[in-house]
């Protein structure tokens, strides 16, 4: 039986993968085969845009992606001046040789026209844009759902989704630009999709569950311009924004360990892998999806 032939448009970048290969090497006995599977998770020499990236998740998985071999990683977030920690990992990655940098810059998400500028001018300097992580997101204490006041319930939302709407506006609009399409990647979270059980965030579980539906409604409209968004919800992991509620209330960690079946909370470079998977060729036929890294919060 012959085997189907996949339109030029869907072919990879790489060449023949998989089966193809081996079938391709077999006929032709002068090829060597060799292993293509990290190739395909490579990000090399390519550019991308980190929201929230001065600590914490943000930074984590804008240091995932200079280590798969992007050319740099823009990141920003409030701070005038990066973080101790942030200029470890920038002078980390300078170490590293491959070329491979970290930049910072100071933004505000709810600022619009200061992201398209400054994406902009990104662009202008570095010929391209290729991935995007818009992971800013803020988390307010427990406020009754039916007490809770109007301009703090527009505080969340203004940062967790529109933030991140024109975070990835920023990126998608370069992307667009130079036309070799892109992945833009949505921090949500689990609570996007469920209920903290006896946690009062009305507007952080609002504000992601948006996030989640902004990943699909983009991609849809973006598929044609070969940009992919999907959206990727994490569980309970120990982050400096969890930690703030952690460390006052301790008896939360066993609580909150024992909501998964893996009985504990994740590390924030267990999301290492499924971001750079989402931001190369590995994911070309992933978009308006969820990837949900809970610990199987949701199995039970």
């Amino acid at each position: 039986m012959s085997r189907p032939q996949f339109p030029a448009q869907s072919a990879s970048l790489l060449g023949k993968l998989g089966i193809e290969a081996a079938l391709e090497a077999a006929a032709n006995p002068s090829i060597t085969p060799k292993p293509k599977i990290f190739d395909e998770f490579a990000l090399t020499d390519r550019v991308g845009l980190v929201s929230g990236a001065n600590r914490g998740l943000g930074l984590e998985m804008a240091l995932a992606c200079c280590e798969a071999g992007a050319r740099v990683v823009y990141c920003f977030d409030l701070p005038e001046k990066p973080s101790d920690e942030w200029i470890v990992c920038r002078d980390y990655v300078a170490k590293l040789g491959n070329n491979s940098r970290l930049e910072y810059f100071s933004a505000n998400v709810t600022d619009q026209e200061a992201l398209w500028k400054k994406a902009e001018e990104i662009g202008d300097k570095e010929g391209r844009m290729d991935f995007c992580v818009a992971a800013a997101g803020i988390l307010r204490s427990h406020i009754d759902c039916l007490e809770y006041p109007a301009q703090e319930f527009r505080d969340v939302l203004d940062v967790n989704s529109t933030g991140v709407l024109f975070t990835a506006q920023a990126a998608g609009r370069q992307m667009a630009r130079f036309g070799n399409g892109g992945s833009i990647i949505l921090i949500a979270s689990m609570s996007g999709s469920i209920t903290n059980r006896d946690h009062a965030w009305v507007s952080y579980n609002s504000s992601k569950s948006a996030v989640l539906q902004l990943a699909r409604s983009m991609a849809c409209e973006l598929g044609e311009r070969k940009i992919r968004v999907n959206s990727l919800s994490p569980g309970h992991i120990y982050t400096s924004m969890t930690a703030a509620f952690l460390d006052k209330q301790p008896q939360l960690f066993d609580k909150w360990s024992g909501m998964n079946p893996l009985g504990r909370l994740g590390r924030p470079d267990e999301l290492r892998g499924v971001v750079t998977w989402l931001a190369s060729d590995a994911s070309t036929f992933c978009t308006g999806s969820d990837i949900i890294v809970s610990g199987g919060h949701h199995s039970w």
